[in-house]
């Protein structure tokens, strides 16, 4: 079934230290879908923030209302695929859409993945850096070598058939992401690469939609030495097992 207007789209947000972040991403959001009038809801998993982010989560559900904001926290950092999970539980949509809460995704990209997954009956939309007038904003030259190089060597062990595989920007069918959730077992930088990789295996189809990344405004990248390894450890997993 392709999107159409009885469809309704969960965003899913897993958030640590986003207090600065979290209030305009959510206006935005709520912004795009009232002006391309799609159904949707935003799942907020705060991931017990010591800067007050659960705070002002709440305000936010109090602002836009419960059926809208939906605070789904749990007590500490536990990793993006279980993030997922959590939010999933309580997601009402038929479809999931995942993007980062540091305002490095807009908004405003989501009614063309819509569309795009339309016009293709697609299982999945994923969000790319690398394709079309798609780009990244705001990188030092050692960020860009490591995700162009991540994205190389990933394009090269597994040819998974899509142009951006560390990206956390897309669209899924609720049940189709439940699928590949079951099946993925990565953690961390690379959870998401692996979630396309087992998409193309399980024969699931996907569409692409150029976006433009914007490094975050406010707090730190989460991206450091330790994410690097893992990231290599696990695509020499992904490759023996694939």
């Amino acid at each position: 079934m392709a999107a159409g207007s009885a469809d309704k789209f969960s965003v899913l947000l897993p958030t640590y230290n986003e207090r600065e972040n979290l209030p305009l991403v959510v206006w935005l959001l709520a912004r795009t879908f009232q002006e391309s009038g799609n159904n949707y809801e935003i799942i907020i998993i705060d991931d017990g923030s010591p800067d007050g982010t659960q705070e002002i989560a709440e305000q936010l559900e109090k602002i836009y209302g419960s059926d809208k904001i939906l605070l789904r926290p749990r007590a500490r950092k536990l990793g993006l695929g279980t993030a997922y999970i959590h939010g999933m539980k309580h997601a009402t949509g038929n479809f999931i859409v995942i993007m980062d809460a540091d305002l490095s995704h807009h908004p405003k990209f989501i009614p063309e993945f819509i569309r795009k997954q339309k016009e293709g009956n697609f299982d999945i939309v994923s969000g790319t850096r690398y394709k079309g007038n798609g780009g990244v904003y705001g990188w030092d030259l050692k960020r860009k070598l490591i995700s162009r190089g991540a994205n190389f060597l990933t394009q090269v062990l597994l040819r998974p058939g899509a142009s951006d595989l560390t990206g956390s920007f897309r669209l899924y069918r609720k049940e189709v992401l439940q699928k590949l959730m079951d099946k993925c077992v990565s953690k961390g930088y690379v959870f998401q690469m692996e979630m396309i990789v087992r998409a193309r295996q399980l024969g699931f189809t996907i569409g692409e939609v150029p976006i433009s990344f914007v490094d975050r405004v406010y707090g730190e990248s989460k991206l450091g030495g330790n994410e690097i390894v893992s990231f290599l450890k696990g695509l020499l997993t992904l490759f023996a097992t694939t």
